[in-house]
């Protein structure tokens, strides 16, 4: 039975390891890439009336224009991709961009409620609902490399 129990607990580590890394990166890679096309003009007239409705954003585009918002927030998203990115080298950093990623998609997902018009059960709100996912892997994330500090090890492999 102790062979059975240490191949379990053997799999549950690969498996937490797997799926953790898996869950950092694919928030830093959606990230870098929302915010590459952030500098595109269909991405800033398509955000555009979710921040012009945010009770956060919503002077965005008065001070920086449609585009100038857009690419603001682009290279936001690029910066915090990066960051995350960066938990092998300096998970300090990391974590500072997990806890970023979280604000923002905090600010995100309160779109649901400040866009006029948007309906629960449209396509615009069920692209802005995944984002609860990715909110929970970026405090997962934040965690994991907070606590890579509390160990006393500043830099440790990304799947350790």
């Amino acid at each position: 039975m102790k062979y059975k129990t240490d191949s379990v607990t053997a799999w549950a580590g690969i498996l937490t390891r797997l799926g953790g890394g898996i869950a950092r990166y694919s928030v830093a890679a959606i990230f870098l890439a929302y915010g590459i096309f952030k500098f595109t003009d269909v991405e800033a007239n398509a955000i555009a009336p979710l921040t012009e409705n945010s009770p956060l954003l919503f002077w965005l585009n008065d001070v920086f224009g449609r585009q100038g918002g857009s690419n603001l927030i682009g290279t936001m998203e690029i910066i915090i991709a990066i960051m995350i990115a960066s938990r092998y080298f300096y998970p300090i950093v990391s974590a500072l961009g997990s806890l970023a990623a979280a604000g923002a998609l905090a600010v995100t997902l309160s779109f649901l409620f400040s866009t006029p018009g948007l309906s629960m059960l449209s396509v615009d709100a069920g692209f802005l609902v995944k984002d609860l996912t990715l909110l929970g892997a970026s405090l997962w994330a934040a965690g994991e490399a907070l606590g890579a500090l509390r160990s006393g090890q500043m830099v440790r492999k990304a799947f350790s």
